[in-house]
């Protein structure tokens, strides 16, 4: 009852009272999760006269008594009760009479809405509904998911450049740390990252032996001496102990996860991704700056080229988007020595090769990583042109292919490239996840025809 009034799912036959005088619902109020009426500063006309007030909804009118709101003062400033069975007139405490109208919800409507807030539903309980909604409602609720995500992905970013104090590059290599967990071990690397700070590590960058003695110590990763073990890995532990003895330092207690884990997605090998990005010189901010400055400059270029032979173009044109090999150009890393062919410490790695990551993981690199960068940057700046154009760069990547994705595309979901493939995972983490399927627009589209029938 709540959610249909919240939410004014009633049919659309004008309300009465159940003394038939008509009702108009200016604002249905704000919900109340604590004591007291059940949503505060309505605003509702009665018989052409305005009331502000507090709203009380029951299923049965006869519940005012029966929980006592006559007698409670804190019910006087009830202007509307809301009910599916008008059994009893109801009164505030000093007497008098209060309106009351009767709002009618299906069974069926009833027993759905109140399985997904329970968070009984199943895995994706609108999988047979979804399809026969107006695709113009996928298109709508798609959209502003892909930018909800972005957004709280520059967010996210923005928190990251308070916590380093103003060093936009420490918050992009906490960043990068992070994706290269890629989901599963996204958390150890984050913190491994922010226990590790950049400027620590760029003190000793010129050594590549030295930066991954750093990184793999301090993650607990170095394995105990064998006696036939490669001469790389015992370099690399006397070198950690060199620098653990000097700088006081002790490895981080980390939860790495290798079970169900393809051996090209351990944390070893992306750890030694980390070690060589920072040994070459890490400069991710500096380079994303520089692609958007490019964009502009040729835009200015062309904005002048044009008016030599139109002189009356008032302003110049929106900028093109960036280009993606670019981009992706950051993260196409080659690995060298003992990680060139290994996934882990172990013997050598079959299908190991020094390119370190696939096009799809640079992709994913791309969209995790450089866009939320490029638009944090653009936030902090106010560069609202910047801003509008970084989104539509998703549309330039083939969908993410992950069981979350395939969940809706087999439910009719149309998803043709990574915009829409984000759009879907922030659905599915935000809302499905959560257990917050009424807030769903395609929940609330699912509710509000069967509440009415």
């Amino acid at each position: 009852m709540q959610f249909v009034w919240q939410h004014r799912l009633w049919d659309y036959t004008p309300l009465k009272t159940s003394d038939g005088k008509r009702v108009r619902i200016i604002h249905p109020g704000t919900i109340n999760h604590d004591a007291g009426p059940d949503f505060f500063n309505a605003s509702v006309e009665i018989d052409g006269q305005r009331w502000a007030g507090n709203i009380e909804i029951h299923v049965k009118a006869s519940d005012w008594f029966r929980h006592g709101h006559d007698r409670d003062r804190a019910y006087d400033s009830v202007i509307l009760h809301v009910v599916q069975v008008d059994d009893t007139p109801v009164s505030r405490p000093d007497g008098s009479t209060i309106p009351q109208v009767t709002v009618r919800c299906s069974a069926r409507g009833a027993t759905r809405c109140n399985m997904l807030m329970s968070g009984a539903a199943s895995a994706l309980p609108c999988a047979r509904t979804i399809a026969g909604l107006d695709r113009i409602f996928h298109t709508e609720w798609l959209t502003a998911l892909a930018i909800e995500r972005l957004y709280a992905k520059s967010d996210r970013i923005l928190e990251l450049v308070r916590f380093t104090e103003g060093d936009w590059e420490a918050a992009a290599y906490i960043t990068l740390s992070r994706a290269l967990g890629f989901g599963l071990n996204a958390e150890p690397f984050e913190v491994l990252a922010k226990n590790l700070p950049l400027k620590f590590l760029n003190r000793h960058r010129d050594e590549l032996v030295t930066m991954e003695a750093l990184i793999f110590g301090q993650a607990g990763m170095i394995p105990p001496e064998t006696p036939d073990e490669d001469g790389y890995v015992t370099r690399l532990r006397q070198e950690y102990r060199f620098m653990a003895h000097k700088f006081s330092l002790r490895p981080i207690p980390l939860q790495w996860k290798l079970s169900r884990t393809r051996p090209q997605n351990f944390p070893h090998r992306r750890l030694a991704v980390l070690a060589e990005k920072i040994h070459s010189g890490f400069s991710l901010i500096g380079t994303l700056d520089d692609i958007i400055a490019d964009l502009y400059r040729k835009r200015e270029q062309s904005f002048v080229d044009t008016r030599l032979y139109y002189p009356h173009i008032p302003e110049p044109p929106t900028p093109q988007l960036p280009s993606l090999k670019e981009i992706r150009k950051e993260f196409d890393i080659r690995l060298t020595g003992f990680w060139a062919t290994r996934y882990t410490f172990g013997s050598s790695g079959k299908g190991a090769t020094p390119r370190a990551l696939t096009d799809s993981s640079i992709d994913r690199l791309v969209i995790n990583v450089a866009l939320p960068l490029m638009l944090a940057r653009a936030t902090a700046r106010g560069d609202v042109a910047t801003m509008r154009l970084l989104p539509e760069m998703l549309r330039g990547f083939r969908p993410e292919d992950n069981k979350d994705v395939r969940l809706f595309t087999s439910a009719g979901i149309d998803c043709r490239d990574a915009f829409d493939s984000q759009a879907i995972i922030q659905l599915r983490r935000e809302y499905c996840e959560k257990n917050k399927c009424i807030y769903c627009r395609f929940g609330h589209r699912m509710l509000a025809s069967e509440i009415q029938k």
